[in-house]
């Protein structure tokens, strides 16, 4: 993997399991915690990324992160507000299904969400992780959400924001955003836990 201005591979972990994810509930700044799944998939991470020397570990400053960070064996995360998830104001703790009963036509990655944060506005803060990313020497490894990990991804590919819909994420699982030939590139994506080991 190529680096460039000294990073080498961006590491991203969305959280483990969660009551409201297993329920298709939009989750975005509400603290809901891990379940007991949840936990057993965050320790799982701890073998594979102990393998890796990471510069720089950061987390979105919400519990169900932060919780999955120091149970994959980093228990000093730094805090950053940016990687929290998208707002999703007045869907909060919906479901797709019940916010389609009112707008069926309602698309997150096109309208945003009222209450809450607008598309641009999740990719200022993505765009805002990246610049502060393109810093960091080495491997940095990052804990944050589902919907915002995608968005970040779009646009370490210099995708619009909606380009995040073409990213499906499971709860714990791995993605690195690496370098080919100096281009930023996805050299890993979605990866689950339960396909681990054997990869360093």
């Amino acid at each position: 993997m190529a680096s460039l201005d000294g990073l080498s591979g961006v590491y991203l972990v969305r959280h483990g399991e969660t009551e409201w994810s297993l329920a298709g509930r939009h989750t975005g700044r509400s603290d809901v915690p891990l379940t007991l799944i949840g936990e057993a998939q965050a320790t799982g991470l701890r073998e594979y990324l102990s393998g890796i020397e990471f510069s720089w570990v950061a987390s979105s400053p919400l519990k169900r992160a932060v919780d999955t960070c120091k149970l994959a064996g980093f228990n000093a995360p730094e805090p950053v507000d940016d990687l929290m998830e998208w707002d999703y104001g007045n869907y909060e703790g919906m479901t797709l299904s019940q916010i389609h009963q009112s707008r069926p036509d309602w698309d997150l990655w096109i309208d945003g969400v009222p209450g809450g944060e607008g598309v641009a506005d999740v990719g200022k803060r993505a765009d805002r992780v990246l610049q502060l990313i393109r810093g960091k020497q080495g491997n940095v490894l990052l804990f944050s959400h589902g919907h915002f990990l995608r968005v970040l991804a779009a646009r370490w590919l210099a995708l619009d924001v909606s380009g995040g819909r073409l990213f499906a994420l499971q709860p714990a699982a791995v993605s690195v955003l690496g370098f080919e030939h100096g281009n930023p590139v996805i050299s890993i994506w979605d990866m689950a836990i339960d396909s681990l080991s054997g990869h360093g």
